[in-house]
């Protein structure tokens, strides 16, 4: 199993504490950074890179509504 390095900023951080939809940002922000991830590591390349060991290519994406109980 891949390991993932998630970075968070300040102020995702204090909104857990401080608003209500904070633990909901949270798990958007991991989701989104773990699936990135995984594209990348699919493909042997990050957004936008050109490179000989690529493995195929993005199709693009757009926003979606994650409903959760969070």
């Amino acid at each position: 199993m891949a390991q993932y390095h998630i970075t968070l900023n300040d102020e995702l951080l204090h909104g857990l504490f401080t608003r209500d939809e904070g633990l909901a940002k949270l798990l958007e922000q991991v989701l989104n950074q773990i699936l990135e991830a995984q594209v990348e590591e699919q493909l042997g390349a990050r957004r936008y890179e050109r490179t000989e060991e690529r493995k195929g290519y993005r199709n693009g994406s757009y926003p979606r509504q994650l409903t959760t109980r969070v």
